[in-house]
């Protein structure tokens, strides 16, 4: 059995503090949330090893509260 995934990007954004305040697939994703007003100070590409888990356990986009 061969058993293939397909590797996608997704980043964290934090805030001023330092706390992650939304995970996003796209840089559309991280742009909307910035003209909603959310404070992203910075944004970091996560690593694949993240991003495998994070695209076994759902969509970033539950974890966003705002969209």
């Amino acid at each position: 059995m061969v058993c293939t995934y397909l590797l996608m990007n997704f980043y964290s954004c934090f805030d001023g503090e330092g706390q992650v305040i939304a995970r996003c697939q796209t840089s559309q994703e991280i742009e909307v949330l910035r003209r909603m007003g959310r404070p992203i100070a910075e944004v970091r590409q996560m690593r694949n090893e993240e991003a495998v888990v994070c695209s076994l356990t759902g969509s970033p986009s539950e974890f966003n509260e705002d969209f």
